[in-house]
């Protein structure tokens, strides 16, 4: 019965919003425009470890002063340094948290003529969430058919 509320859930949130993940706002879409944009090019200068920017979901962020503070290392973060990394950034799974605490890094938009397709990140796309459905349904019947197989015969 969880199972299918959470799909029903999840299935509504896709119809009215047309993403699951917009309903979260996990695109911090919601996050107030500086006013300043940069194109790819500018980004793509601020790249070492004493100064970096990322551009994630249409955003730039300076997050230098994090760098030291990341959970996932320095390394990774000088991986990404002065690119687009939505694509990394998403593949990760960064929590609900961290998305708020990148909020305070943020510096303004990439310019119109360098912005990506919110979609565009992964395959986060309509079919992912029907297949990320599907799946838990799949691991659902599995372990009740386990359950059922074990302990089936008991009374």
């Amino acid at each position: 019965l969880q199972l299918n509320t959470f799909i029903e859930l999840k299935s509504n949130m896709s119809n009215e919003t047309g993403s699951f993940a917009k309903e979260l706002d996990v695109t911090m879409e919601g996050q107030e425009s500086s006013g300043k944009t940069y194109k790819l090019e500018e980004v793509s200068k601020h790249c070492d470890a004493e100064n970096i920017w990322m551009a994630i979901h249409n955003k730039v962020y300076d997050v230098t002063k994090f760098l030291e503070e990341h959970p996932g290392g320095v390394e990774v973060m000088l991986e990404h340094a002065g690119s687009e990394a939505t694509y990394a950034f998403e593949d990760v799974g960064h929590s609900l948290d961290a998305r708020d605490l990148l909020a305070q890094y943020y510096i303004g938009d990439v310019h119109d003529d360098d912005r990506t397709e919110k979609g565009a990140t992964a395959e986060s796309d309509d079919k992912g969430g029907s297949s990320s459905a599907l799946m838990l349904g799949v691991v659902a019947a599995v372990v009740a058919a386990g359950a059922f197989f074990v302990f089936g015969g008991r009374t």
